[in-house]
C-alpha cells in the first residue's frame, strides 16, 4: 500500500463526504477507493469511518487520524513549495539593515555577490548603527550583534565577535604593553561613546569586572576612535570587525586577550519564517553561507 497515496484517499474521502466523489476527484476508480481505505484501517487496526448506504461519519480513532494525515500533506505541500522556491530565480526587492561598519566589511559586499547571482533582485541596504524593528520600520531582514531582545522576529546564529583592546605598535613601544586590564587604568584610552562610554568590561578566571578608564578623546563612531588609536593617541576596546583592516594592515595589534569578555552573536533575522516570500528564503540562506565564512 502507498501511504502516502492512502491518507491523500482518506483526506478526500472525508472532505467530499462520498468514496464516489473522492474517487472522481483524484482521478481513481470506486472499487480502488474502496480497496485503498479498507487497506489504510487494516494496517492502522481501526476503523476510521462509519459507512452507511447514505452517508460516512468519522470514528473518534477517525477524527484523531484526520488532523495529523492533513498535518502531514501540509507539511509535504510545503516541503514542495519551499523546493520549488529555492529552485526559481529569485526576483523583487528587499530591504536589508546592518550595522554601519559590520555592513561596510562584510554585509556589502556579500550583498554585491548575491545580486552578481540573481540578476532580477533589488536590495535596497540600509547600515545604521541602532537597533531597528523590522516590522515597524517595512524591513525584511537585519543583522544583527549581540543578545537579541525581540521576540517577534527569527533568529540564524551566524557567528561571534570579539571584543579586543587594541593599540597602535608604536604606543606600545613608547608605553609598554599592558599586562593586565588594571593597567589601562593609568594609561590613555580612547572611548567608543555609543557602547564604550563607562568602564571597560573584562573576565578573569571566569568572574567578570570592570577598569575605569580616561583619555584625550570620545566619539560617537568608531572609525575615527581606530584612525585615532592607530594615530598612538590611545588604547580602544571596540568589536573585532570594526578594528580588522587597521589590523590586516599591522596599524593596530591586539592586547590583553587573555582577559576578553564572551563574545557577542551575530544572527540574521527576520519576521514569521512562515509569511517569507521565496526571494527572503533564497537571500537568507545566501548570507547564512557568506557569513559564516567571514565572522
Amino acid at each position: 500500500m502507498d501511504k502516502l497515496k492512502a491518507l491523500q484517499a482518506f483526506v478526500a474521502i472525508v472532505e467530499r463526504g462520498s468514496l464516489t466523489a473522492a474517487a472522481e476527484a483524484l482521478g481513481s476508480s470506486l472499487p480502488a477507493m474502496v480497496r485503498t481505505l479498507a487497506a489504510l484501517e487494516s494496517q492502522l487496526g481501526v476503523r476510521l469511518l462509519n459507512r452507511t448506504t447514505r452517508r460516512l461519519s468519522l470514528t473518534e480513532d477517525g477524527r484523531q487520524y484526520l488532523e495529523r494525515a492533513r498535518r502531514i500533506l501540509a507539511d509535504l505541500d510545503d516541503a514542495d513549495r519551499s523546493l520549488g522556491a529555492r529552485q526559481a530565480e529569485p526576483s523583487g526587492t528587499l530591504s536589508v539593515t546592518a550595522p554601519v561598519l559590520f555592513g561596510q566589511y562584510r554585509v556589502a559586499p556579500a550583498v554585491t555577490r548575491f545580486l552578481q547571482r540573481h540578476s532580477k533582485m533589488h536590495i535596497d541596504l540600509v547600515l545604521l548603527d541602532r537597533v531597528v524593528n523590522l516590522v515597524e520600520e517595512g524591513l525584511d531582514v537585519g543583522v544583527r550583534i549581540g543578545h537579541l531582545q525581540d521576540s517577534t522576529v527569527v533568529a540564524r546564529g551566524v557567528g561571534r565577535i570579539r571584543h579586543v583592546v587594541v593599540a597602535s605598535p608604536a604606543l606600545l613601544r613608547r608605553l609598554g604593553t599592558p599586562k593586565h586590564p588594571r593597567d589601562l587604568a593609568r594609561l590613555p584610552c580612547l572611548r567608543f561613546s555609543a557602547t564604550e562610554g563607562g568602564p571597560w568590561a573584562f573576565r578573569e578566571a571566569g568572574r567578570a569586572f570592570t577598569v575605569g578608564v580616561q583619555g584625550p578623546l570620545d566619539c560617537n563612531l568608531a572609525a575615527p576612535m581606530l584612525e585615532a588609536c592607530a594615530a598612538g593617541l590611545g588604547f580602544v576596546r571596540c568589536l573585532s570587525y570594526q578594528a580588522a583592516p587597521l589590523l590586516a594592515a599591522k596599524h593596530l595589534r591586539i592586547v590583553l586577550g587573555d582577559y576578553e569578555v564572551e563574545p557577542w552573536p551575530v544572527s540574521l533575522t527576520y519576521p514569521s519564517a512562515r509569511l517569507l516570500p521565496s526571494r527572503t528564503k533564497v537571500f537568507i540562506e545566501w548570507m547564512v553561507g557568506e557569513l559564516k565564512s567571514s565572522v
